[in-house]
């Protein structure tokens, strides 16, 4: 089916959805949980601000329970009386909801953006991640209280448990550190639960990024993890194959702690853009990861999968393309025969539950429930939460920037390179824009159509021009203009993320300080007005090779914080090597002079922003 056919199709679905008779909120299921004494499942939903209580015997919302913002995770207590919800704000939440009078009986201001809450088989404690605080928090449920906080890596987002073996495993979303590094990759880390220290990093294969969702297996062998795996080291000149992105699933061995292998979840002419969520199979025979960008789900045959990759191991039956352990994630057939692909018939996929003999993936932009019988998994029923408001032209923007069905052979959406609603995968691209060989560091579209031009060297006149040459140059498909004008109404509609370096919302008396600095350095001459950016290019004596002498867009400090790493090409691993090891010519702000403090006050308020 062609791609604008196919979109047509679910955009006319999604609007049967969207249409009501009366008024309603646009509703976001994003994630849910189940509950198996009662049969009863609980949903996430992160545009309505509440959590549906689902009788799945009947299929229909029976409760509801109404939140003051998005909810970022669930978890049950083992004994199914409590509800735990964490409200994913700048100054989150966690909440305890007792499940029979369906009230908040306990709430802690636990940081930012709390998501991925896990809870002990005793249920004594409580686990989750503070996003973009980088930390992983211990809660005592006993008395409710923070009990430990540890450092994680760059945007913790899952969180899974290994009770046999006291450990945390966390999956970090993006690779942290210089983009220049001939090794670039999200990691996975390992804690001690106890204690909450870090043991250690797992890295898993170059160009790993959009880490989402981490689970161990029933008998706690393995833990496997959803990502996107960017293929950077080449110019963006062909997607066929997955050439520019392929999609993910890497295995840990949790006894070794050590990364034992990944394999690809798309087919060789066929991608499977944009893995969500993976969950394991109580009798551990079966795999489940929901696809986002193809809104799919695939069934794998675990047991399959790995004698599969015991003959890899062993070299006594290697594929045709993998004959090591290092070469799997390179064998787009490695789960030929041992995978079945099946179509959700709603848009926007993302978390699973599973049910006695049932799965449920939560469909975010159609505002439903996709329920899957493991015996007949062909056999897709819609679960309706309500009536859905009619989509807004943002609403249908964000679905396109998530869809890779705009992207020839469906390897990629919008947002496998722009991940986190539109920011960043810390990784450098060869894009053709501007001349082959000279990569540069993905920009966060955030303010792109407020601060003209586009694209790191203003390449493009705008961003709806970059928009309109990103489907047709990076996704190779061309698409009807009311497609990208919707995809610049949603990028147009993106707000700031309060920076974690805030205190109580202000700047910190170090960030005060740095104000300024700021001044005093006159890095007001570019970084000006409301944006930060005078919106003019200039040669910073930064570019090489075939960028030596070039000019580039003054960028906007707004969000600064989360894009990490700095400069066009991604060197500068932190602010301040920005201001002082690529700082050399002053023309980054004239630094030479500052005082240590006055480096640290300076970078601290630019991390405000």
């Amino acid at each position: 089916m062609k791609p604008t056919l196919c979109l047509n199709i679910l955009l006319l679905l999604f609007l049967l959805f969207s249409c009501s008779s009366e008024p309603g909120k646009i509703m976001s299921p994003n994630q849910s949980v189940f509950g198996e004494k009662q049969n009863l499942l609980y949903v996430a939903d992160e545009t309505a601000n509440r959590i549906y209580i689902l009788n799945t015997a009947e299929a229909i919302p029976i409760k509801q329970i109404e939140l003051k913002t998005k909810p970022g995770g669930l978890a049950l207590s083992p004994d199914e009386t409590k509800l735990y919800v964490t409200l994913s704000a700048s100054e989150g939440e966690l909440l305890e909801i007792d499940l029979t009078s369906l009230k908040v009986t306990r709430r802690l201001k636990v940081g930012h953006t709390p998501m991925s809450p896990v809870v002990t088989p005793d249920g004594k404690t409580l686990f989750f991640c503070n996003r973009f605080a980088n930390t992983v928090v211990k809660v005592n449920l006993s008395d409710f209280s923070v009990e430990q906080t540890a450092s994680a890596d760059r945007e913790p987002v899952s969180l899974a448990c290994v009770p046999g073996a006291d450990l945390l495993l966390v999956a970090n979303h993006l690779p942290s550190g210089s983009a220049k590094e001939k090794y670039h990759s999200a990691k996975v880390s390992v804690f001690d639960a106890s204690s909450t220290r870090k043991i250690k990093e797992i890295d898993l294969p170059n160009g790993s990024n959009g880490l989402n969702k981490i689970t161990i297996s029933p008998d706690q062998k393995f833990a496997y993890v959803t990502h996107v795996l960017g293929r950077y080291n080449v110019p963006t000149n062909q997607v066929e194959r997955g050439w520019i992105n392929t999609n993910a699933l890497s295995i840990i061995d949790v006894a070794e702690q050590r990364y034992l292998c990944t394999v690809m979840l798309d087919d060789l002419d066929l991608g499977a853009a944009n893995p969500y969520d993976v969950e394991c199979s109580k009798d551990g025979n079966s795999l489940f990861v929901s696809h986002a960008g193809t809104d799919e789900l695939s069934i794998i045959d675990r047991k399959a999968l790995h004698i599969r990759i015991e003959h890899v191991a062993d070299g006594s039956q290697p594929t045709l393309f993998a004959t090591s352990l290092d070469e799997i994630h390179n064998d787009l057939s490695f789960l030929q025969n041992i995978r079945n692909r099946i179509d959700l018939h709603a848009v926007g996929a993302r978390g699973i539950a599973l049910g006695a003999d049932k799965i449920y993936v939560s469909m975010y932009f159609s505002g439903s429930l996709a329920e899957v019988a493991i015996a007949k998994p062909a056999e897709v029923v819609s679960l309706s939460l309500g009536k859905q408001a009619e989509a807004t032209e943002e609403r249908l923007g964000e679905m396109y920037f998530n869809d890779a069905r705009l992207c020839k052979q469906y390897w990629q959406s919008c947002t496998s390179c722009h991940q986190g609603d539109a920011r960043v995968d810390g990784l450098n691209w060869d894009l053709l824009n501007d001349g082959i060989g000279n990569p540069k560091n993905t920009k966060s579209m955030l303010l792109a159509h407020a601060t003209p031009p586009a694209m790191v060297t203003g390449i493009r006149s705008s961003a709806s021009v970059a928009v309109i040459a990103g489907v047709e140059h990076i996704l190779f498909t061309r698409q009807p203009r009311e497609i990208t004008d919707a995809i610049d109404a949603y990028l147009t509609s993106l707000k700031p993320v309060a920076s974690p370096y805030l205190v109580n919302g202000k700047l910190s008396e170090a960030a005060q300080r740095g104000e300024k600095v700021f001044e005093k350095a006159r890095c007001l001459h570019c970084h000006s007005g409301a944006n930060f950016t005078n919106l003019e290019s200039f040669d910073v004596g930064e570019g090489s090779g075939a960028d030596e002498g070039r000019k580039f867009d003054t960028p906007s400090l707004i969000e600064v914080w989360r894009t990490a790493p700095y400069l066009y090409d991604g060197k500068a691993k932190t602010i301040k090597e920005v201001l002082t090891t690529y700082n050399i010519n002053q023309k980054h702000g004239q630094t030479a002079d500052l005082t240590e403090q006055e480096l640290s006050d300076l970078e601290e308020y630019c991390l405000s922003l």
